[in-house]
């Protein structure tokens, strides 16, 4: 069975010992979050009128 192969794989005793590490999904998304707040502090104008932009010409686009 496949769950035999998986378990035979690890080592006897080392179940726990990734027991408080802050798994790297979370290292990722904490970092991620960082860098977009000090993009946005930094050019908090410009992406307010790119997005500003953006939605009047996609709500413009049927008007003639």
């Amino acid at each position: 069975m496949l769950t035999d192969r998986l378990t035979a794989t690890q080592p006897a005793g080392d179940e726990d010992n990734d027991r408080g590490d802050v798994p790297g999904w979370v290292m990722i998304t904490v970092m991620t979050a960082i860098v977009v707040i000090a993009l946005l502090t930094v050019f908090r104008e410009q992406v307010t009128t790119a997005v500003k932009n953006a939605f009047d010409s996609v709500s413009g686009a049927g008007k003639t």
